[in-house]
């Protein structure tokens, strides 16, 4: 301050009258001196300069923070797309290098044919339709072996006839066939499991009826474990581990402090314009909770005065606009909107009756800058005591329910007004939870019977029709046995796992049925489909002796599925999240216990079906005989096509009964997959172009993962027609006040001196990083510490209580040598202050130290009402403090602030991640142990770690597979390669999630685990049928190349993959677009159907084409039999012109 000082050298200048200079020296508010430096909260200055900190992110999947252009692109992204194009690059080059050296040596070739006048070089033109046939083909794909008249092989290379034919021969072959260290030699592991599995179909076959009945009596042994079965509807217990830390703290915060409160939320908005754009609207809302003040409950008779939180013992909390009135309509003046705005403004000085002062973020929403007039809604919030007490828990849960109740009558008071009325009770969310569960379960049983029905006309190879061998020819009875089956072992699983108390989710009982129905229809199409092929190729065997056939063929392949599955399943063990780990215990025991009694059971009801149908015996009604009838007439052209469309045979590369005279025999996709599918898929113009398009679509993927947001909108968890949706959009829209959080200090003597000052902010000689001034300085960059309010401190208003000059704060009786505490409000003249004749300043010299003194005062100040002293800590702190009765001293506090406003779940995981950072900076700097707590942090701790969970699980299942197949296959090469798709397609998979908005959670965490067991399902056994090929002798030669191989997967197993695999999963995927819940949409249908498209993409396409580039070792079917495929193979092309052999050589029967 300045003053228009005379100027002392004129004689007649004087300082002003009464005026004096002062010599004291002045002092900056950031003082080094303790005596004059002021508190962080009243000067900047003062205040400590914090490490900076950069946004979090933890809200989406970010895999790099480094950004370019701005920002605008992941330096991530930008390096996946350059590794792209210059490993496309690279194999442009190597492809024109291959054609180019491929050229000359077609150029030799035609040479030496010229030379030596040979035919072998044949036009491919004669051989378009027969991909087998095509002699280029032959020559570069076959090991160079021939099969002689007397069964006997010969390598080319070393043929005893010295002709100059065989010479050119010998020579083309060298040159079209480089690869002669392929092994031809039967696998022994592989024998050893055929040999195992035929025997057990041989027993389950011949004994039916024990192997049935033992089965069942397993199923019912395991199901006694129902008696203990729990299902668990906790949230914290759902997603939180008990043994977590997060937990722990929770446990802590409620035994100290007791459970957070039961809020009651509601919001009146008017769309159009202010909500209090008239009197009748604030009077009417006055006699809404009035009325809601009258409800009472009718068993145990409470109303919200007997519940409701009093902080004082005798005002409720009501977060209300009609609190600034009191509660009163009558204490409402003329000028009222006046009065409001200055209630908003200063709310200290509209104190409700429970005395604490409500910020008009917390009652009016949507505002437009201060003005609280123009609000388009306002927000009332009641606030019930909770209790860990279930007999307390009902009688709050039963008035709950009654208002839900009367607040539904409300909305329809509010929209005759033309407002609109949303709300959210305690119980609201687990009843509408419920509500979806219920809903969903009609959607998936629906899903389960499409399924079924498509699964049993399948498995018939007919559809319904008006004849009477149709009634033989149906297996309808044998797909609702094998539903039956599928049945049987989630019984098996849930009974055994509920027997050692492990809880059942609603997760579990909702997906896993229907995860188990889609692999295990999966199986039984394998296993019928195997016997319908060896039925055809083995007509002359008995029926044990087929069924035994067909298991060994088919079983190793469902094992090494089996086996993948369950441990990619059984690893989701290892993730301390509940709802995830038990999932995955319950998953991997069903996928095994459907294995075993699909290769059991379900092999003796084929068995047993096998025999009605030779015994033209009606399915369903087995006692009835169907006769034959001697002349059938040709069908019609619209029942063959629906006899073709619904038979699972045309999914088959397998033909069909070859009629008389034609030795095609074969259906429509099958010729489609033999002849034109594979033979364009497999050419070497197409390969190079489908590795290009594959790893194209890899690199998108893996640029979208960053992209991928962490969370789950509570929004997608109820049904879409939930009167909680409008409650969240509103909460999220017009809610000014973030979550409350509190800092809690714990095993911490606070009655010392040095305790005080590692807590306190209002003091000179606080720490410089204390706790209040480190939340402080957070306060002030919100942006990464989501931290708006400032916290409120009971040391320093309980010190500062203790103020002498605040007469009206602490106070005893006169004459009592500070024994008795004068009343709030008693006469002055019977008082005296605290501390008249001790030290009390800003440097904490004469301040309460120790155990005693401190207590003394303390219990004084916490019984004291905020009226007249603002600084009375009954109000505000009676809920924040715990005195150890046992050590007389305070272990436990909390430090209360309000995060900013969370409008999404980026946001409640920005702040959940920012308020672990600044606890451990508080316990860092002053050594207090620190924890903060929030009632929303147990439910997003698990997004700290899931990024990493997401990758270890899925890293480690992948290595597994690739143990077991490199094991069960015998091939290093062909398991990498398996993993290595099965890895793109999970891969994929979450690159669909980002831009289909399926953020990762627990729910998609589990869907992801599922990505890699059916993403094994459909990839191995197309693997097995590469690996394990049968002897096919054509044109004199044995085809097991990579690309032969290939080609064999293809036509072999590729149509059961598409058929029983990818439809069927198909068709019960699609029934889920039909559902009400918003999260079985999005987490269950669109994720189930982006995983059956591009697992079928990738088992079809990308990985025969992989296979024929770094796919391993081939191994010969071992036994006399050469394999059904063999057979096919032989009597396919036997009878047809052989290509390069002479006349009086045979070939394989």
């Amino acid at each position: 301050m300045n003053f228009p000082w005379l100027n002392k050298t004129d004689e007649d200048s004087r300082d002003p009258e009464g005026v004096k200079r002062s010599d004291v020296d002045m002092h900056s508010c950031g003082d080094e001196d303790e005596r004059y430096r002021c508190a962080c909260s009243d000067c900047s200055v003062a205040c400590p300069e914090l490490e900076p900190v950069r946004d979090g992110g933890k809200g989406r999947l970010a895999v790099s923070r480094c950004t370019l252009f701005g920002g605008r692109v992941l330096c991530f992204s930008l390096a996946v797309w350059v590794v792209y194009v210059i490993l496309l690059s690279f194999l442009l080059m190597g492809l024109w290098g291959y054609r180019l050296v491929r050229g000359r040596v077609v150029k030799a070739n035609e040479s030496l044919s010229l030379l030596y006048d040979d035919g072998e070089i044949d036009s491919e033109d004669e051989y378009e339709d027969d991909f087998y046939q095509r002699p280029a083909f032959l020559r570069r794909h076959s090991i160079g072996t021939r099969r002689t008249s007397d069964g006997l092989e010969e390598d080319d290379d070393y043929d005893d006839d010295d002709d100059d034919a065989n010479d050119n021969r010998r020579v083309a072959n060298v040159i079209y066939n480089p690869r002669h260290h392929h092994s031809t030699a039967p696998y022994k592991l592989n024998t050893v499991l055929q040999d195992g599995f035929s025997r057990l179909g041989l027993i389950c076959a011949s004994f039916p009826a024990v192997v049935i009945s033992f089965s069942l009596l397993v199923v019912v042994i395991l199901s006694f474990g129902l008696i203990r079965f729990q299902l668990e509807i906790d949230p914290v217990k759902l997603w939180v581990s008990p043994t977590s830390l997060e937990y722990s703290e929770k446990q802590h915060f409620d035994s100290n402090f007791g459970p957070f409160y039961r809020a009651q939320q509601m919001y009146l908005v008017n769309d159009t314009g202010p909500v209090l754009s008239d009197y009748g609207t604030l009077q009417w809302w006055f006699s809404v909770e009035e009325r809601i003040g009258r409800l009472r409950s009718s068993h145990y008779g409470v109303s919200y005065n007997d519940l409701c939180l009093k902080p004082l013992g005798d005002a409720c909390v009501i977060q209300s606009v009609t609190q600034y009135f009191g509660g009163d309509i009558n204490a409402v003046p003329e000028n009222w909107q006046d009065k409001l705005q200055s209630c908003a403004d200063s709310p200290v000085s509209c104190l409700p009756p429970f005395q604490q002062p409500l910020k008009k973020e917390m009652v009016f929403g949507g505002y437009i800058g201060d003005d609280v007039i123009t609000s388009k809604a306002l927000v009332i919030s009641l606030v019930v005591e909770n209790s860990d007490d279930p007999e307390k828990l009902a009688v709050a849960q039963e008035w709950e329910e009654l208002l839900e109740m009367f607040l539904f009558s409300v909305q329809k008071e509010a929209a005759y007004r033309g407002l609109r009325l949303s709300f959210n009770v305690e119980i609201s969310l687990e009843k509408e939870l419920n509500k979806s569960s219920n809903t969903d379960v009609r959607i998936v049983v629906l899903s389960y019977v499409f399924m079924f029905l498509y699964a049993s006309l399948a498995l018939g190879s007919v559809t319904p029709q008006l004849s009477r061998r149709y009634l033989v020819k149906s297996k309808f009875s044998l797909g609702l046995f094998g539903i039956f089956v599928v049945l049987l072992s989630v019984i098996s699983s849930v009974g055994l796992f509920s027997y050692f108390g492990i809880k059942c989710t609603l997760i579990i009982a909702e997906v896993i049925p229907f995860l188990i129905l889609a692999v295990g229809v999966d199986n039984i199409f394998l296993l019928t489909h195997g016997l319908e092929t060896v039925n055809l190729t083995h007509p002359n065997l008995s029926i044990e002796e087929r069924l035994a056939l067909a298991l060994g063929h088919v079983g190793p392949s469902i094992l090494l599925s089996t086996l993948c599955e369950v441990s990619a399943f059984a690893l989701g063990a290892s993730v301390a999240m509940p709802a995830v780990r038990n999932f995955a215990i319950y998953s991997a025991g069903a996928v095994f216990f459907n294995s075993l009694l699909q290769m059991t059971m379900f092999m003796s009801a084929l068995s047993l079906d096998q025999r009605r149908s030779e015994d033209d015996r009606a399915d369903c009604f087995p006692c009835i005989r169907i006769p034959r009838i001697s002349g059938i007439s040709r069908p019609s052209f619209s029942s063959f096509t629906a006899r073709v469309l619904s038979s699972p045979s045309i999914f088959d590369g397998q033909p069909g009964p070859l009629p008389s005279g034609n030795h095609g025999g074969t259906n429509v996709f099958s010729d489609i997959i033999r002849k034109k599918y594979a033979p364009y898929i497999l050419s070497p113009q197409v390969k190079p172009i489908v590795i290009a398009i594959f790893t194209g679509w890899l690199a998108i993927s893996l640029s979208l993962l960053p992209h991928i947001e962490l969370g789950l909108d509570q929004r997608l968890a109820v049904p879409s027609d939930s009167y909680l949706v409008d409650y969240f959009n509103d909460l999220y829209d017009y809610f000014g006040s973030g979550p409350p959080v509190y800092f809690v200090t714990h095993d911490f003597k606070v009655t010392d001196r040095s305790s005080q000052q590692a807590l306190c902010g209002r003091f000179s000689t606080c720490k410089e990083f204390s706790l209040m001034n480190i939340l402080e300085q957070e306060r002030k960059r919100p942006a990464v510490s989501y931290i708006n309010d400032p916290a409120a401190s009971w040391i320093d208003d309980f010190l500062q209580w203790l103020n002498p000059d605040l007469d009206d704060c602490c106070r005893f009786k006169k004459g009592t040598n500070e024994t008795e505490v004068c009343a709030p409000h008693a006469s002055p003249r019977t008082c005296e202050v605290c501390y008249l004749d001790k030290k009390w300043d800003i440097t904490m010299g004469g301040l309460p130290n120790g155990d005693e003194e401190f207590l003394k005062y303390f219990n004084i100040w916490i019984e004291a009402p905020s009226d007249p002293c603002p600084l009375g800590g009954k109000a505000p702190y009676s809920h924040s403090v715990v005195v150890d009765d046992d050590s007389s001293s305070i272990s436990t506090s909390n430090f209360r602030t309000a995060h900013t406003p969370l409008r999404s779940q980026s946001d409640f995981i920005n702040a959940y991640a920012s308020a672990r950072r600044i606890a451990q900076s508080i316990e860092d700097h002053t050594g207090v142990p620190t924890y903060p707590y929030s009632t929303f942090y147990i439910f997003f701790a698990q997004y700290s770690t899931i990024i990493y969970d997401t990758f270890r699980l899925l890293s480690v299942a992948l290595f597994i597979t690739f143990i077991l197949s490199t094991i069960l296959l015998g091939s290093i090469r062909t398991a990498f390669s398996v993993c290595i798709v099965v890895a793109c397609i999970v891969t994929n998979i979450g690159g669909i999630m980002a831009l289909w908005d399926i953020s990762l959670n627990a729910v998609s965490l589990v869907n992801l685990v599922i990505c890699v067991g059916i993403g094994i399902e459909f990839c191995i056994h197309v693997a097995r049928a590469y690996t394990f090929t049968p002897r096919m002798d054509i044109a004199g030669y044995t085809a097991v190349s990579k690309e032969m191989r290939a080609f064999n997967a293809l036509t072999g197993v590729g149509g059961s993959v598409f058929g029983g695999i990818a439809l069927t999963k198909l068709i019960g995927v699609c029934v889920l677009a039909f559902t009400r819940s918003k999260i079985f949409e999005v987490y269950y249908f669109r994720m189930w159907t982006a995983l059956v498209l591009v697992a079928s993409t990738h088992s079809l396409v990308f990985l025969p084409v992989v296979l024929t580039y770094i796919g391993g070792r081939g191994y010969l079917i071992d036994g006399g039999d050469e394999g059904v495929p063999g057979d096919l193979a032989s009597r396919l092309y036997g009878s047809e012109e052989n290509y390069g052999t002479e006349p009086e050589e045979d070939f394989l029967d």
